[in-house]
């Protein structure tokens, strides 16, 4: 009874260590993005987002990342990454540190010094940081150091001054306020645990009482059942001595009735076996005879089957050859009945087609009026929500609250959104329209467009490897659209930290099922982040996407397009994909339309 009280009482305190502990995480993530709110970056209006770092296997990035869904830093969205080492700090606004995973201070400051980056720590000593916090109950406390701050190009608003910490003798009562009652809630946590432990060793001792006693039981029961089992030995010996003697006697009175019973059936089978043999001489002498009657009759049927068969091969002759000319009668009437038949179904299909090319010509001018609708009267709607969100911020700025102007940012937003959807609807609209095919040389389509991107493939470190590539039949434009949308998916869709790498090759394939003509096959293979089996198909259509607009930017219809300029090239594209370690695209170009 008093073990079921205690275990309860146990988990009481352990529930209520867990619910102070949340309320502690939610508290801590609250003052990390209000230190962020209240310091000033330089240049921060060229960042897209505002990003925190988290240095250590520590569980304050799971809180940090669930508040960046909800709210934002200098109305910029929130992004939280996590670094296992400070050797991998880099492009962070703030950094959260906390003392129990035992980093050195100093080596911080200098891995991050005039970079931008603003440090926030926790149960670090006075004024070893910029910004260092201490848990008190429920809440924190923190004190904050202006010169490292002012130092690093940080402006701090008054109010983070004014409830801040101002000297290191409060700090240091304050910490030791902490360490006292972190030291009265382990000592009550110890008495707990020793009063359990002593109820288990008296347990323990009772188990072990009743093991032994039953251990004697045992040998007791074992002693009496050996006993037993020598008695009954003991008479079951004396009983088959008894049985012996007289089962000897009765085996030799049987012997002997046995043996006169075989003497006399041996006699019997004698007198049986000559009476046989006198048999069998009359049915060999009536064999004989009718051996010589069926020779003669054999003789006979030799010259009647000789007759036969000459008969039978003349038959044959004249059959085989009435047949030849009924079978070849027959497929010249049956290939004049499939010949009028396949000229019938081909004026059919003539017709069909006909019917088909007049339907196409009239849905390719319904689409030529879409894409005049899309690229004209759709946009100016947009352009005229546009114009006035501007008109709005610039005239009544001053009188909307900053919900209103975040929520005609929004806007702004969605409208640029819906205008870019839009353009790149037109845009696969357009695609595969113009049949007029040239040679290009792969290899310069590339040179070209790696130029291009020069600048996307320097910030981010790009490696890109290009084997021999061939010159191909085609749309040099659409086929440098292609590899661009390939190159730039590989370059965007990784994983935070990893410097992408990219190899494009190129074979030879001989003809396949889906194939008439041998073909060429591309792949570009990169690290990235891969794709789901379930997502292989999916990717391919206009404005899918699997990944949100925060964590990647895009319109979604890239992949759209890529499958789009293939297959009105005659080719065919897939993918094969390992989450966590790449993707590699594969498409096919006719060898028939290719040097």
């Amino acid at each position: 009874m008093c073990l079921c009280f205690l275990t309860v009482l146990f988990c009481y305190n352990s529930q209520a260590q867990e619910t102070n502990e949340e309320v502690k995480r939610l508290q801590r993530g609250i003052f990390i993005f209000n230190f962020a709110q209240q310091v000033s970056w330089p240049n921060l209006d060229e960042e897209s987002s505002f990003k925190i770092g988290v240095l250590g296997p520590d569980h304050t990035v799971i809180d940090l990342q669930a508040m960046a869904q909800k709210r934002k830093i200098h109305n910029k969205p929130v992004q939280v990454v996590r670094f296992n080492s400070i050797r991998q700090i880099k492009d962070v606004q703030l950094l959260y540190v906390n003392n129990k995973y035992n980093y050195t201070i100093g080596y911080i400051l200098n891995k991050i010094s005039k970079k931008n980056v603003l440090l926030v720590t926790e149960d670090y000593n006075y004024n070893a940081s910029m910004i260092n916090m201490v848990a008190v109950g429920n809440s924190f406390e923190y004190e904050i150091s202006l010169d490292r701050i002012q130092g690093e190009g940080f402006a701090v608003a008054p109010s983070l001054k004014r409830y801040a910490i101002s000297s290191s003798q409060k700090w240091k009562r304050l910490y030791k306020k902490t360490e006292k009652s972190l030291n009265e809630v382990q000592e009550k946590t110890e008495e707990q645990e020793n009063i359990i432990k002593n109820k288990e060793e008296v347990i323990e001792y009772q188990n072990r009482k009743i093991t032994n006693q039953e251990k004697e039981i045992g040998t007791k029961d074992q002693e009496i059942t050996e006993r037993k089992n020598k008695i009954i030995n003991l008479y079951t010996e004396s009983q088959i001595q008894q049985k012996k003697y007289k089962e000897k006697e009765q085996i030799e009175l049987e012997l002997e009735k046995s043996i006169k019973e075989q003497i006399t059936f041996i006699k019997n089978q004698e007198a049986k076996i000559e009476k046989s043999n006198q048999e069998i001489q009359k049915q060999q002498d009536f064999l004989k005879e009718q051996s010589k009657q069926i020779k003669q009759q054999d003789e006979i049927l030799t010259r009647q089957n000789v007759r036969l068969s000459t008969q039978k091969k003349i038959n044959s002759l004249l059959i085989a050859l009435i047949s030849l000319i009924l079978l070849g009668s027959f497929f010249i009437y049956k290939g004049y009945l499939a010949k009028k038949k396949f000229n019938i179904e081909l004026e059919k299909k003539n017709q069909a087609i006909y019917e088909q090319s007049l339907a196409l010509e009239a849905k390719n001018k319904e689409l030529e009026q879409f894409a005049y609708i899309a690229s004209h009267d759709l946009q100016e709607p947009l352009n005229t929500i546009s114009s006035f969100i501007g008109l709005i911020v610039e005239d009544y700025g001053d009188r909307i609250d900053s919900v209103g102007k975040e929520s005609l940012n929004f806007i702004q937003d969605a409208s640029l959104r819906m205008k870019n959807l839009i353009d790149a609807l037109l845009e696969y609209s357009r695609l595969g329209r113009g049949k007029e095919y040239a040679k290009v040389n792969t290899n310069n389509v590339l040179a070209d467009l790696k130029a291009d991107l020069k600048s996307v493939i320097d910030k981010e470190g790009a490696k890109i490897t290009i084997g021999k590539l061939p010159t191909v039949t085609g749309s040099e434009i659409e086929l440098r659209l292609l590899f661009q949308n390939l190159i730039s998916n590989a370059i965007k869709f990784r994983a935070d930290g990893v410097v992408p790498e990219i190899k494009i090759s190129c074979s030879k394939k001989n003809k396949s099922k889906n194939q008439q003509n041998d073909f060429w096959q591309f792949a570009i293979k990169d690290n990235g982040i891969g794709i789901p089996e379930e997502h292989k198909e999916r990717i391919f259509a206009i404005f899918q996407r699997l990944h949100s607009r925060e964590q990647y930017q895009g319109t979604g219809i890239g992949l759209a397009h890529c499958k789009k300029i293939v297959e009105s090239h005659g080719g065919e594209i897939w993918l094969t994909s390992k989450v966590g370690e790449g993707s590699t695209f594969y498409f096919t170009i006719p060898l028939s339309s290719s040097q």
